[in-house]
């Protein structure tokens, strides 16, 4: 990979919280991991359905079914506040854990901007494809022009786009930089920008950072803390839209839009702050 790829200091050793001991049961914990996937097949079969099916399918169904596959994993959910309801619209968000992506989609389904190795994973990878996920070659510095000129498309057609401009997950109790590329697409296409901000709690007002998928982190061992858990709680603000017009320069804009996001947590911790 290249150097300029964004890289969060978190770590599964420094940051996540050890295993609470009002965990759930494991049986409960396996039905829940059994529910999760039986929503996530369904959605995988509705997936390669053709295409005048899954065109057909209402937002409001989309987005039930995105709250679905959070509950299923025994995590409530509280959104406010809601997104723009139709047109071309940059969905973007802060980056914690997979459960992120049907969070955001459950704001509004949108297609998602993902890393291009996902293309390529068994099983998950033609499904994906076939969803209208916008890939990017993180590894390309050249191909982010082309990348930035396909969002720009989707976002002229009338089309949400959903992004992680942090670039990585992180940790929850602290943050990334919020990259600049894609909110040039939404400049090139004149189409508000909508801010999301996710965090996680457990049974209080201190983040939690149960859900975090960050570092070597395996995929199955964050399925499991996360199933495992209790009294998971995400909640979803969706912060003012940011039109069109207002601001010149991706810079500009990236920094608004970040600053909706995390403005109350001050700037992106160094390394060392990372340590819980």
């Amino acid at each position: 990979m290249g150097g300029w790829l964004p890289v969060a200091p978190c770590t599964p050793a420094a940051c996540l919280e050890p295993s609470p001991r009002a965990a759930a049961a494991v049986p409960r914990a396996a039905l829940r991991l059994i529910a999760v996937a039986a929503l996530l097949l369904a959605g995988v079969a509705v997936v390669l359905a053709p295409s005048g099916l899954r065109r057909g399918l209402p937002a409001s169904l989309v987005r039930r079914w995105c709250r679905w596959v959070v509950r299923a994993a025994g995590v409530r959910v509280r959104v406010t506040g809601a997104a723009v309801p139709g047109g071309g619209l940059l969905l973007v968000a802060n980056h914690v854990s997979w459960l992120d992506i049907p969070l955001l989609a459950a704001v509004r389904p949108a297609r998602m901007l993902a890393k291009s190795e996902i293309r390529r994973w068994p099983v998950v990878g033609g499904p994906t494809a076939r969803a209208g996920v916008l890939f990017i070659e993180r590894d390309r510095p050249r191909a982010l022009p082309g990348t930035v000129d396909a969002i720009a498309r989707a976002l002229r057609a009338g089309a949400a786009v959903a992004a992680f401009p942090e670039g990585s997950t992180w940790c929850g109790r602290t943050h990334g930089l919020f990259r600049r590329a894609v909110f040039q697409a939404a400049l090139d296409a004149g189409v508000p920008v909508q801010p999301v901000r996710i965090r996680y709690r457990s049974g209080g007002p201190a983040v939690s950072t149960t859900p975090a998928f960050v570092g070597a982190d395996p995929l199955l061992a964050s399925l499991w803390r996360v199933v495992s858990a209790r009294g998971l709680m995400a909640e979803v603000e969706v912060r003012p839209v940011v039109p069109p017009g207002r601001h010149r320069d991706r810079r500009s804009l990236a920094r608004a839009v970040e600053n909706e996001v995390h403005g109350d947590q001050g700037k992106a911790p160094s390394k060392s702050m990372c340590i819980l």
